[in-house]
C-alpha cells in the first residue's frame, strides 16, 4: 500500500502558520495596547455602521476597547460557529453583556441575536500588504466573506501585529482578500 500524496499547498500554509504564530506569541508578549486604538481611529469613519469584531483568543490582538467604543454608535456583533464546513454567523455583542463558551474557546452571547454585518474587523495568523490572510485553516472567514461579498459591499479589515506581516503567503482560489489591515504601528491599503 502506497503513501497518501502530499498536499504541497496544506504543508506550504500549515509551514507558513508556525511562523506566523511565532511572531504573533512574540508580538503579542510585548504589546503595548496601542492597536484597538488605532482600530477605533479607522472606525471613526463609520459610525453607526453594522461591525463584527470578535473574542480574543490564545494570543490574537484584542479588538474588544474598539468594538466597545463602537457599540455606543451603532450594533456589533461578535462571530458564531454553528458547525464545521458553514459559514459563521454574527450575535449582537454589548460590553458586559453575558457571555457562554463557543467553539474553539471563544466566548459568544448567551442568548444570540442574528444580525448581518458590513464591516468585519478579522483576525489572522499572518497577513501580507497585498491583502492575503492566513487563518486557522477552518476556512470559516473565506466562505463568509465570500457570502457576505455576494450578497452586497461588505469591509473586511484584518487586525494583527505588525510582526504578523509576511513577505509572501500560499494562496487558494477560496481565500478571500483583505480590504485593509490595522496593525498597532499602520494602517495598510493593499494596492
Amino acid at each position: 500500500m502506497s503513501a497518501p500524496l502530499a498536499d504541497p499547498l496544506a504543508e506550504a500554509k500549515q509551514a507558513a502558520r508556525k511562523a506566523a504564530f511565532a511572531r504573533r506569541r512574540a508580538a503579542h508578549d510585548a504589546d503595548p495596547g496601542t492597536g484597538a486604538g488605532r482600530l477605533s481611529e479607522l472606525l471613526a469613519g463609520h459610525r453607526g455602521v453594522p461591525v463584527a469584531g470578535y473574542m480574543p483568543i490564545r494570543t490574537e490582538i484584542d479588538p474588544l476597547p474598539a468594538m466597545a467604543e463602537a457599540a455606543a454608535y451603532g450594533p456589533v456583533s461578535v462571530p458564531v460557529i454553528e458547525a464545521q464546513g458553514q459559514p459563521l454567523r454574527f450575535a449582537l455583542w454589548e460590553p458586559d453583556m453575558a457571555l457562554v463558551e463557543g467553539a474553539f474557546g471563544a466566548r459568544i452571547p448567551e442568548a444570540p441575536e442574528f444580525v448581518t454585518p458590513e464591516i468585519l474587523i478579522v483576525p489572522l495568523v499572518g497577513f501580507t500588504r497585498a491583502g492575503a490572510r492566513l487563518g486557522y485553516g477552518g476556512g470559516f472567514y473565506d466562505r463568509t466573506l465570500a457570502g457576505l461579498r455576494r450578497a452586497g459591499p461588505v469591509l473586511a479589515i484584518g487586525f494583527a501585529y505588525a510582526a504578523q506581516e509576511a513577505e509572501a503567503l500560499p494562496f487558494d482560489p477560496n481565500d478571500q482578500p483583505l480590504d485593509l489591515i490595522v496593525t498597532e504601528r499602520e494602517v495598510i491599503v493593499p494596492g
